[in-house]
């Protein structure tokens, strides 16, 4: 009796940002680089698929720490965006009722930065109701792995202000 494939896995269409229509690549980048946080280290989505987010930085002067090597915290708020990113694609968030909050992020600094620019990509473990994890990769140019980090984030309604 032959053995039935296991069926495939549901893929996550590489979705390049540059390749998007003109007004969702402009509408998309607004939003990213509303926040000047964003604005300040020049993050900048290059993919977004259902389930994963690919974010890069440049490695620049003022990112960096009294070491002159690129500050952690600036690898962190590069992981938190990305994470964050694709947790509010991945969880459906409906911008208008609810938001998303970062409920819990564990950072693995592994390497220093070598090259122009470090990379983050996102990877989303599992999507609930409410609770969405995810897992995230930091490489350099040269392909070195900087920084590894599993985050969490809850999707809550938004207060009256």
């Amino acid at each position: 009796m032959a053995q039935s494939a296991a069926p495939e896995p549901p893929s996550d269409p590489l979705l390049r940002v540059a390749d998007m229509p003109d007004a969702e690549r402009a509408a998309l980048r607004e939003m990213f680089q509303g926040s000047p946080l964003n604005a300040m280290l020049a993050l900048e989505i290059v993919e977004l698929g259902p389930a994963h987010a690919l974010v890069s930085m440049p490695v620049a002067a003022d990112a960096l720490n009294h070491a002159g090597t690129l500050h952690g915290g600036a690898i962190a708020t590069l992981i938190d965006q990305t994470c964050g990113t694709i947790a509010a694609r991945a969880g459906g968030l409906d911008y208008t009722t609810h938001t998303l909050v970062t409920a819990d992020l564990h950072v693995r600094y592994l390497a220093r930065t070598r090259g122009a620019a470090v990379h983050a990509r996102a990877e989303v473990v599992r999507a609930g109701r409410q609770l969405i994890i995810v897992d995230c990769a930091v490489t350099d140019d040269t392909g070195t792995l900087v920084a590894t980090a599993d985050f969490s984030s809850m999707i809550v309604p938004k207060r009256a202000r």
